[in-house]
């Protein structure tokens, strides 16, 4: 199969990349490299430079593609609360465009959507039939939420009036090598400073429950799930189901590497600007996902932190390799 990846050169996307040739499959990948990176790409891969908003870049993609991965999206907290305006665009108009050409080309489609769609629903194991529990239009940060909960509505319509099949992913904080810390991810921040031994930064009172699954978790469920025709046409929640609170990771981390790190806590109106809103609790229900293409994360906690912290000294050591030479 000829697959193609928008904003394959980020984090999720590369690594579906390497899964993808690794079963045999040709991977397109287009990406604006406004949060990925070529060193992120195997040498296999046809990258191509471009907006998933501009329908002829997106048209110069599909020769031959037989499925379309969409992950381009404005990611993390710090850029849809300092760019949200450009966010909304890139969220919503992007993936119309990518709806249209799986319509004008009658190829199915896997669009990964968000937990940030639940809101403040902080209910014990969030389904993916729960309730949505959103904050005022008028705070910015409930913006990526809202734009990606009508990507999953245009799916749905799509699917339902012009027939194409596709297949909608709700990502629970995915972490994994290449995870940058610059976007509001809290494990790679964590873990940055506890190994530069700088205090470790909690926003918030630390008491928010969350649950980290690894991208070498997600990255086989998003193939399972595109290849299974009667998984189309519904959503599916992917995450792991370990809790823990922002508090407590930090001390994990704090152990894993062996710092000397202190923990500060920060008001969320100095970590975010003011009028930042949270919710307490996200865990998620896999149930649907474990029944219908048999689910189960293999990674622990520990494994995720241990693998973030292997990433950071490989990058660090291959930096210090560049400087040298």
């Amino acid at each position: 199969m000829r697959c193609l990846i928008t904003g394959g050169a980020g984090f999720i996307g590369s690594h579906l990349a390497d899964h993808l040739l690794a079963l045999g499959h040709e991977v397109v990948v287009l990406d604006d490299l406004s949060t990925g990176s070529l060193s992120n790409l195997d040498g296999r891969v046809r990258f191509v430079y471009g907006s998933v908003c501009d329908s002829d870049v997106v048209d110069s993609c599909m020769a031959g593609v037989d499925a379309i991965y969409h992950l381009a999206a404005a990611v993390g907290v710090f850029t849809i609360l300092r760019k949200t305006l450009s966010s909304l665009h890139t969220n919503l108009h992007g993936t119309q465009t990518m709806l249209e050409a799986a319509r004008r080309y009658e190829v199915p489609i896997l669009v990964t959507s968000t937990s940030e769609v639940y809101g403040k629903n902080t209910a014990d194991r969030l389904s993916e039939d729960d309730d949505r529990i959103i904050g005022s239009p008028l705070v910015n940060r409930w913006s990526y939420a809202e734009a990606k909960a009508l990507d999953e509505t245009l799916t749905h319509l799509y699917a339902q009036e012009y027939g194409v099949s596709g297949v909608i992913v709700r990502l629970f904080n995915t972490v994994g090598p290449r995870q940058s810390p610059n976007y509001g991810m809290v494990i790679p921040r964590f873990v940055e400073q506890a190994l530069a031994n700088e205090p470790i930064t909690v926003f918030g009172d630390g008491q928010q429950v969350r649950s980290f699954i690894h991208v070498l978790d997600v990255v086989p469920a998003l193939v399972a799930l595109m290849n299974d025709r009667g998984a189309h046409g519904t959503v599916y929640n992917l995450g792991n189901s370990e809790e823990i609170s922002i508090a407590d990771l930090a001390q994990r981390v704090i152990a894993a590497t062996g710092s000397r790190s202190t923990v500060i806590k920060v008001p969320y109106d100095e970590a975010y600007g003011p009028g930042y809103e949270d919710m307490l609790r996200r865990i998620p229900d896999c149930s649907r996902a474990r029944e219908r293409i048999g689910f189960r994360p293999r990674y622990s906690l520990d494994d995720i932190i241990a693998s973030l912290i292997a990433d950071r000294a490989r990058t660090s050591a291959f930096a210090n390799t560049v400087q040298v030479g």
